[in-house]
């Protein structure tokens, strides 16, 4: 199969100029990618504010980046973050500082994606450690509630909840109310991100040997330095592995979203494929979109090695 492959896609490949100069049947005709790059990376967002969309995505990117050192694990990150979301969120918008206003129907593309994808993770992250905790409270109400939230929501798939948030939640809204769609979408993402890392975490905190909590509660420690100082580093770092698993996976379940009309960085590669200078040539199409998913997920799996073997996980002294 290699060779046949490489004949296609380089050897007898068109990599610019129009659909007109590619054949379909024979080589690859990668002059899709640098006709369609602007609507797959922005959407519809007007072509002449797409440099905000550029340093919006920039940003978000840029947080990440600089939240993978260990020694930036303070409070003060937190901070970092909830700059950089009302930064990304003005300029995006728009309205104020002079910028030209820009309607949230317009955010597409790998715009739409990154921005499901990093407000969602970083937002399910911490909620899935307060379920972890609020399904082994001793307090009946707490555990019932938890208990029944991560079950309901790990008992329906994603695309469920986004039709619901898409279809459903505007019904229960005051006339005259509504709620932006791309804002419905990142919750349904978050709850539903959130109930599996929950589990998750639960199994790394039932993985923390009794006498860890005895021996913190002996020194006088309540319940919540007990967990923050005690438990939990321990606990997180043994699920590392499968957390990152649960992180990647919702990243390429944005996709879901084209689903309800939201045009991520799927949908618009699909937009394009309706353009008759582009019909036949979806293989190249998908396999652009693919490798762009590829190069995410592997950055978040090779960085979570890294910080396995930094820690050290699953070695006991």
């Amino acid at each position: 199969m290699i060779p046949p492959f490489i004949q296609w896609a380089f050897f007898d490949s068109v990599w610019f100029g129009q659909s007109s100069g590619c054949q379909p049947g024979e080589g690859a005709c990668w002059a899709y990618i640098p006709a369609n790059i602007r609507f797959v990376i922005f959407g519809l967002f007007p072509q002449q504010e797409q440099w905000r969309g550029l340093i919006a995505m920039l940003i978000m990117v840029g947080t990440v980046v600089y939240s993978r050192k260990r020694d930036r694990w303070r409070s003060s990150l937190a901070y970092v973050w909830l700059c950089s979301t009302v930064v990304v969120a003005i300029i995006l918008k728009g309205g104020i500082l002079g910028l030209t206003p820009v309607e949230s129907t317009k955010w597409g593309g790998l715009l739409l994606t990154l921005l499901l994808s990093v407000v969602g993770m970083t937002a399910a992250y911490p909620l899935g450690v307060v379920l972890a905790l609020a399904r082994r409270s001793k307090m009946p109400a707490i555990l019932t509630m938890a208990v029944v939230y991560i079950e309901i929501i790990r008992g329906v798939p994603l695309i469920s909840m986004l039709f619901m948030s898409a279809v459903m939640f505007p019904l229960f809204f005051p006339e005259g109310v509504t709620v932006n769609k791309i804002f419905r979408a990142q919750v349904a993402i978050v709850m539903f991100t959130a109930a599996y890392i929950a589990e998750v975490v639960r199994g790394g905190l039932q993985a923390i040997p009794k006498g860890q909590y005895e021996a913190a509660e002996s020194m006088g420690l309540n319940y919540f330095q007990v967990m923050r100082l005690v438990i939990l580093p321990q606990a997180l770092k043994i699920v590392i592995p499968p957390t990152v698993g649960i992180l990647i996976s919702a990243f390429k379940d944005t996709s879901l979203v084209a689903i309800i009309s939201l045009y991520d960085l799927l949908k618009t590669c699909q937009s394009t494929l309706s353009d008759p200078r582009w019909m036949g040539f979806s293989t190249e199409a998908y396999i652009f979109i693919a490798m762009i998913y590829f190069l995410f997920c592997y950055a978040m799996s090779s960085y979570s090695r890294r910080l396995e073997e930094e820690l050290s996980t699953g070695q006991r002294d």
